[in-house]
């Protein structure tokens, strides 16, 4: 019915004071229902404590992100993943957040979690909700998807509103009559901003009126519990993801897309000479 209102928040990275701000600023605007779109864990230090606090909630839906698939095919050493990447330090801060969710009973809560929800009201077109894409989680959508690739999701899914997450970097953008919005991330985002970001969509009778929410908080948190948990001791990929809450920048994909391209390892010198040519912070 008119007036529903329902907060999508995404990419949570195990941050818990970002989930707390956005948590109590949905509170705040009166939404109805929280839809959860994947990533919730890994990366941050707080996995276990962002996951309590969803799972306690009545009025909360997940679908399921990359990264809360990735630890479980970790902690099993899965097929899927590739057999060098367990015997590599560079997968440290992966392991010892699979460690901490499978220690507290967690690590296999996702595995009934959708890849897709649908979003429903009279009148309405449809919205559909996805980490990614309804074919990966690990598809980008945003402003700068192509438009044919929009056509076709939306032509397969019948919806009108395409909601994704994953990307860190909120978009709105419209696609002939399909609607593309991307929630950014509530615990990194990647567009220079370190506000926590979230999605807010109200059921009007014009149609779904979006809102791009920004929610300040404090970091300082977070950024020592890198250092009280343990965390930034695993090694490389743990400094990476805390660089990046810093500076609310993207340093991991491109740093791995870099040494893929060079064929370089995935260590400190590496990561020294990748900071002296684009100029990350820390190296």
């Amino acid at each position: 019915m008119p007036g529903v209102r329902v907060a999508v928040i995404a990419d949570i990275h195990g941050n818990a004071d970002a989930l707390r701000a956005v948590l109590a600023d949905i509170e705040r605007r009166g939404a109805d229902r929280i839809v959860v779109n994947g990533d919730v864990v890994n990366r941050g230090p707080d996995s276990v404590e962002v996951m309590r606090l969803l799972l306690e909630r009545p009025d909360v839906t997940f679908t399921l992100g990359n990264h809360d698939d990735l630890l479980r095919l970790w902690q099993s050493r899965s097929a899927a993943l590739p057999a060098d990447w367990f015997t590599d330090p560079f997968w440290g801060a992966t392991a010892w957040s699979a460690e901490q969710l499978d220690r507290a009973g967690l690590l296999d809560v996702p595995q009934d979690w959708p890849m897709t929800l649908t979003l429903r009201e009279a009148g309405l077109p449809d919205v559909l909700v996805a980490h990614g894409s309804p074919d990966h989680y690990r598809e980008s959508l945003s402003d700068r998807t192509a438009p044919e690739r929009v056509a076709e999701l939306a032509a397969g899914s019948g919806a009108g509103v395409l909601v994704a997450s994953h990307i860190h970097r909120q978009a709105d953008a419209r696609f002939g009559p399909v609607r593309v919005l991307n929630t950014g991330s509530v615990g990194s985002p990647a567009d220079g901003d370190p506000r926590a970001g979230y999605l807010l969509l109200t059921a009007t009778p014009q149609g779904w009126q979006p809102e791009l929410r920004r929610v300040p908080y404090d970091r300082a948190g977070v950024l020592g519990r890198f250092e009280s948990s343990g965390l930034l001791r695993t090694g490389l990929s743990a400094e990476i993801f805390r660089d990046e809450v810093l500076t609310a920048r993207s340093l991991y994909t491109p740093y791995w897309s870099w040494t893929e391209s060079r064929a370089a390892p995935r260590d400190a010198a590496s990561w020294a000479e990748f900071g002296r040519r684009f100029g990350a912070p820390g190296t």
